[in-house]
């Protein structure tokens, strides 16, 4: 099945709306990410989005409880690995130093970089670790 097929994106779309049923704004071009990045003031919660299995297993629901539970970030964005292919390629200009990870979640302030939590700290764990994790990080950098 092609990435691009009409089929595919009916299968990804419930996936994309998990996160922006929650708040977070898509950003489907470089543009879009350079706009809600550099051009934004305040903390600014990344979501790399993706297909597999910890993405909806663990990822997108850890941000979703931690979202609730710890301090909010002033916006919320994300991109879509494979489907958002050079939005995403953009978004991960920012995360210094880490190889690509899909999925995976970072942190900026005032366009900065802050912190990457990487597909190795998310898949293998629970929920619940990765909420702890995601919360601890909220309190670090967006309290």
């Amino acid at each position: 099945m092609a990435y691009d097929s009409p089929i595919f994106l009916e299968i990804i779309q419930p996936m994309r709306e998990e996160l922006t049923q929650i708040g977070f704004q898509e950003l489907r071009t470089p543009d879009d990410v350079v706009a809600a990045i550099e051009q934004t003031n305040g903390t600014t919660l990344i979501v790399v989005n993706s297909i597999c299995g910890c993405a909806a297993g663990i990822a997108r629901p850890a941000v979703a409880i931690a979202l609730d539970k710890g301090p909010r970030p002033d916006h919320l964005v994300t991109v879509f690995a494979g489907q958002d292919i050079d939005a995403t390629k953009k978004v991960r200009t920012y995360f210094k130093n880490h190889a690509p990870s899909s999925p995976s979640i970072g942190f900026m302030k005032d366009g900065e970089f802050l912190y990457l939590l990487q597909r190795h700290q998310i898949e293998g764990h629970s929920v619940e670790d990765v909420t702890q994790q995601l919360i601890t990080a909220f309190e670090t950098y967006f309290a």
